[in-house]
């Protein structure tokens, strides 16, 4: 049978994907690509895009489809012999994209490329690819010796070793902890669906009673619900502890402390290398914030606004804590807990009540709506007929077509939570739209962009015999429309240049506004009518019930605040003054950075940085700040929409004008221009603290 993995004539064929076919299909490619490579880097020619520069991104397309195929199944059905195939190939990969980046002959023939008469008549798009490969390749190590270069290679090839090895890790910590409780009285409190759902994980292991996890659709629950503060700090320590010295898998060696000093060293040796004085200057050299300074200062300017705020919050708490619940000290696994009985009482409705109003089937359809109204969109949902392969059956697959019913764009949905799937939700691009020239001259087509949407929600669940649809706390539908932001990013691009198409060359301290900007639909009283339904009544969610929670949102928006800064300050620091070398521990400058901004200091067994996969094993090193800093340019954006309201704010023409000049246009140009091409200027700061609750001034 022909390798799945070498085929590029559609969708993957995920179906038929083993595990035997991945090393072969990547010698193939790779071989392929350095064949290629070595035909453009010796060409004695002038350098030209179509002789040049679109036999590379060829290539190259071929393998990263591949590789991206792999990974995605690495993450999403991850297994110890799928693992082995993945961590056998990395190096191979890494070394083949580090050489790339080096390579000096493809340098200078992208300088002289830069330099030539061709350059000035090239598109806007095909310009900002060549000087983004310039710039990539100065990042790469492309100018050092070679000496350096070699060195340099090493630290990439273990790098990608050591974030491969921490990812694993907090995946095994995750699933190989479990709890069991016999006791009824233990559980009280729990939602029955919550209950249900333990109990068939019970039975599964052929065990009494109710099993609880630290995935989100188990753990949170109980965190916020569980009468039983033992329970909740059982759950909290085992959570908090995950790949660490203290986790429940102790003596493992498992523990991301040595992993992520060692990261931290890597990454300083490697910008030392460069040129540069700190790891966080590289990172910041294709981002839209200039220096760690003016990230530190920014998000300083956050904290001081949110402060106050959190620590009112906090007092009340406490206060609620010790009168309502007898609770003299407010422990970090009473949080939760805490703060959902005090927002029943002061809003009277609990998250619990407003799940039941969103089965997934209404959810969908009610996001869908959304922005088929926004963009003149159309999504369908493709029938068994068509014999899709996906790499599991609870998978779903779209289409999108445009208003002359063109197909523009597909995507997969996989929405709930498993053991061997890696925690969180994401977007990431299948196969991204471009121009392919054919076989005629003149001829040319345009690839359909496909994307991964993946998140780790409750799964439906049977409910005495009859299975129930899956239902969505609120935070889960604003996850949900979150991811499918980031979606419509890549999937809605008019962009034909593979390397500036869809999210490809976007800023990444600006790559999450399309999907921040689409949370704000979700506390808009006319799309909530019209995507709610009551599980068994059948009714759509009363508004007396949605202006409570209008009322709530901004609950604790302070602490909220307070912690995402208090991530990316440890971040931004890790990376650009802590000294790998130097007196302080990680957790010493942790504990630094809480003293000044945090108001909840967690226990001294805590061990965060050992689960912050973000930044430790994926794309957000120096970059934590980005959700915060995409989040003003988010929340300005959509201020255009309040603005444009008059008859709602789900707005064709505005969301035309944003398709336009932010979804539409990729990378092709700097994030800033696409803003202010919307907006009319750049952005402030005032809408995010307004939609925060917070003054303004």
């Amino acid at each position: 049978m022909p390798n799945p993995l070498l085929d590029f004539s559609g969708l993957p064929r995920f179906a038929e994907i083993k595990n035997e076919h991945i090393t072969p299909a990547l010698e193939v490619l790779l071989a392929e690509n350095r064949e290629v490579i070595e035909r453009a880097r010796t060409d004695g020619g002038v350098p030209t895009w179509q002789t040049f520069v679109q036999p590379v991104v060829n290539a190259n397309e071929r393998l990263s489809r591949a590789w991206g195929q792999v990974s995605h199944l690495n993450a999403v059905m991850n297994s110890p012999q799928l693992r082995e195939v993945y961590n056998a190939n990395l190096p191979a990969i890494t070394q083949f994209y580090a050489e790339l980046s080096q390579d000096l002959l493809l340098f200078e023939k992208y300088k002289k490329l830069r330099a030539s008469q061709e350059f000035e008549q090239l598109p806007p798009a095909q310009k900002k690819i060549i000087d983004n490969e310039l710039r990539d390749f100065r990042l790469g190590g492309a100018e050092l010796p070679v000496e350096k270069k070699q060195r340099f290679l090493q630290i990439q090839e273990e790098l990608s070793k050591l974030s491969s090895e921490f990812s694993d890790n907090l995946l095994d910590a995750t699933n190989a902890y479990s709890l069991i409780i016999e006791d009824e009285e233990s559980v009280a409190g729990i939602p029955a669906d919550v209950l249900e759902a333990a109990q068939q994980l019970a039975v599964s292991d052929a065990k009494q009673g109710w099993k609880f996890t630290l995935h989100m659709p188990s753990y949170l629950p109980v965190m916020q619900y569980a009468d039983n503060r033992t329970l909740r700090e059982q759950m909290y320590r085992a959570y908090a502890t995950r790949a660490s010295e203290f986790d429940h898998q102790a003596g493992s060696g498992k523990d991301n402390m040595p992993l992520i000093n060692r990261i931290l060293e890597l990454r300083q040796e490697a910008a030392h290398l460069l040129g540069y004085e700190s790891y966080a200057e590289v990172s910041l050299a294709t981002k839209m914030a200039a220096s760690p300074q003016q990230v530190l200062e920014f998000l300083r300017k956050l904290a001081d606004k949110a402060k106050p705020h959190a620590m009112r919050d906090l007092q009340a708490l406490r206060e609620f804590a010790a009168e309502r619940l007898n609770l003299t000290t407010l422990e970090a696994w009473d949080l939760a807990y805490v703060s959902e009985k005090l927002r029943e009482e002061r809003y009277a409705f609990s998250d619990q009540e407003v799940k039941q109003y969103f089965p997934e089937a209404r959810v969908l359809a009610g996001m869908f709506s959304v922005v088929e109204k926004l963009y003149g969109i159309r999504i369908t949902q493709a029938d068994s007929s068509r014999n899709i392969q996906c790499w599991h059956p609870d998978v779903k697959f779209f289409d999108i077509h445009d208003a002359d019913d063109q197909l523009i764009g597909q995507f997969y949905l996989d929405l709930y939570a498993r053991p061997n799937k890696r925690g969180g939700a994401w977007m990431d691009d299948a196969i991204t739209r471009r121009r392919i020239d054919g076989q005629e001259a003149g001829q040319q087509t345009i690839q359909i962009p496909v994307a991964y949407l993946t998140c780790n929600f409750s799964a439906p669940v049977a409910i005495n015999g009859q299975l129930r649809p899956a239902l969505f706390t609120h935070a889960e539908v604003i996850v949900l429309f979150h991811e499918f932001g980031h979606g419509l990013h890549h999937l809605l691009t008019r962009v034909e240049d593979l390397g500036v198409s869809g999210i490809n060359g976007v800023e990444w301290d600006a790559v999450e506004l399309p999907s921040q900007f689409m949370e704000n639909f979700c506390w808009e009283w006319d799309v909530l009518a019209g995507m709610t339904q009551h599980i068994e009544t059948g009714e759509t969610l009363p508004r007396m019930l949605f202006d409570k929670m209008l009322k709530a949102k901004n609950f604790q928006s302070g602490l909220q605040m307070l912690r995402q800064i208090e991530f990316a300050l440890f971040d931004m620091h890790a990376h650009f003054d802590y000294e790998p070398h130097g007196d302080k521990t990680v957790l010493q400058m942790l504990d630094d950075i809480r003293s000044e901004v945090a108001v909840v200091i967690p226990p001294s067994f805590n061990r965060f940085p050992n689960s912050f996969a973000h930044i430790f094993a994926g794309g957000y090193a120096a970059g934590y700040y980005s959700y915060k800093w995409a989040e003003v340019l988010s929340a300005d954006a959509y201020s255009m929409f309040e603005e444009t309201a008059a008859d709602g704010v789900v707005n064709a023409s505005t969301g035309s004008h944003f398709l336009e000049e932010i979804l539409a246009v990729g990378g092709s140009r700097s994030a800033l221009e696409s803003f202010v091409a919307f907006r009319g200027r750049e952005p402030e700061l005032d809408a995010l603290l307004r939609h925060n609750g917070m003054e303004v001034s």
